[in-house]
């Protein structure tokens, strides 16, 4: 959305409902490529070798985000936790 189509902000800190409706549509589009990979990029991607280090370190990642606990829920209040 462009700076002049944007809806005038109301000021009181709450999305507004095209806001909403703009970010729905295009959560519902389809998320395609524009284009089928050149030949080159094909082969580029089967020679592709990943980094042992980068790997671990992803993994290790993945690990502690799935261990992290409350994320901030614990501290809203109960309106706000329904949502």
């Amino acid at each position: 959305m462009s700076q002049s189509a944007q809806a005038p902000d109301a000021g009181d800190g709450k999305v507004q409902a095209a806001t909403r409706d703009e970010e729905e549509r295009e959560a519902a589009a389809p998320h395609t490529a524009d284009r089928p990979p050149t030949s080159e990029e094909e082969a580029a991607a089967d020679t592709n070798t990943l980094d042992p280090a980068v790997a671990g370190h992803e993994r290790e990642m993945g690990k502690l985000g799935a261990e992290v606990k409350g994320g901030g829920s614990d501290r809203l209040t109960p309106a706000l936790a329904d949502r």
